[in-house]
């Protein structure tokens, strides 16, 4: 397939290009570059567009066979920063996209959204029929999108709902702010695997390689087995308490101690997660990581990129920081907007 990857020099997309590409896929990135500067060395060799999601005409989406959407404001802190930006960019942008994409004759939209939708939920192992109990403006705008997304599927246009769990592992686009990550980090710069809520809340957990793998199967599957439907992205095994990662990391990383924060309490983000119809549905898929494995790999990377606490605790790693500093020194304006004209133009 031809396929477009919106947010292809985020996170995650950094790595799922190289994955869908492998699969024989033709790629086509599309990203605001907001974290250009961001993360370790790593150069994609793919064409891209430099859009605003905002600013997608059709006639960017035509000639291409599935759009693979994950551009975004992507945490909690950022939505608390301004939650109209969320609403703006991961709702109304991305409603926005998937309209175009069907006009111009995108036959499959893979929309990744997100296992947080659930919200508190305690014990139980949810699937794709759970209530949703979305707590945040992020995970609100993932419900939203969900919904009507999916009152746009017809006989020629598939979208299909990847609703991934915390996601973890190496990436050029390293993130700091997700759990895994996060603690590594800690261990690496500090000696301390630090622990800011109680340790209690449950997090299902997924390396960002293993939902390129599930991109990657949802595109080759028969229509019949995706078309309009959500998935849970991850494997049941990999559900943890916070203080189960965080003894995974303690021996990861050597010399380092587990430490709670003096005013950590419960987070009321706790859920466990069922992914049993992701590999029943999708036999081809096949996951690779644990959170052991990658603790590992996410140890090995630090050392290697020679991670310092400045960098880890500074704009490079943590997407809120990186923000506050693009508006702080008005190289975006009150919108999420470029002020330069230059950097609205095509990569």
């Amino acid at each position: 397939m031809r396929v477009l990857v919106t947010g292809h020099n985020g996170y995650i997309g950094s790595v799922m290009t190289q994955v869908l590409q492998s699969a024989g896929n033709e790629v086509v990135g599309l990203d605001t570059y907001f974290f250009e500067e961001c993360g370790f060395d790593g150069d994609q060799k793919i064409p891209a567009l430099r859009r605003d999601l905002r600013d997608v005409t059709i006639d960017d989406l035509k000639g291409f066979d599935a759009v693979a959407h994950l551009a975004a404001l992507c945490n909690d802190p950022l939505g608390d920063l301004n939650p109209d930006w969320t609403h703006e960019i991961n709702h109304a942008a991305s409603y926005r996209l998937a309209k175009l994409a069907k006009e111009a004759g995108v036959s499959r939209f893979l929309y990744a959204s997100s296992c947080s939708m659930y919200g508190k939920a305690g014990e139980e192992m949810l699937t794709e029929e759970a209530p949703l109990r979305p707590l945040t403006a992020y995970a609100v705008s993932k419900v939203r999108t969900e919904e009507d997304v999916s009152g746009l599927a017809d006989t020629n246009f598939s979208p299909v709902f990847m609703r991934n769990a915390t996601a973890y592992g190496m990436s050029a686009r390293l993130r700091a702010d997700v759990v895994l990550n996060n603690l590594i980090c800690w261990a690496h710069t500090t000696g301390k695997v630090r622990i800011m809520s109680d340790g209690t809340p449950w997090r299902p957990i997924v390396h960002i390689e293993d939902i390129s793998l599930a991109f990657a199967a949802v595109l080759k599957a028969p229509r019949e087995a995706i078309h309009n439907q959500a998935f849970n992205v991850g494997v049941n095994e990999e559900n943890y308490q916070v203080r189960d990662l965080a003894e995974i990391v303690r021996e990861t990383v050597p010399d380092c101690e587990v430490t709670y924060a003096a005013d950590g309490g419960p987070d009321p983000r706790s859920y466990r997660v069922n992914f049993d119809k992701l590999a029943r549905l999708l036999p081809e898929f096949k996951p690779v990581w644990t959170a052991r494995r990658g603790a590992q790999e996410l140890y090995m990377g630090v050392q290697r990129g020679r991670l310092t606490l400045d960098e880890f605790q500074g704009r490079k790693f943590t997407r809120l920081a990186q923000f506050k500093y693009l508006l702080e020194s008005g190289l975006l304006d009150r919108t999420l907007r470029w002020r330069e004209a230059g950097n609205a133009s095509n990569g």
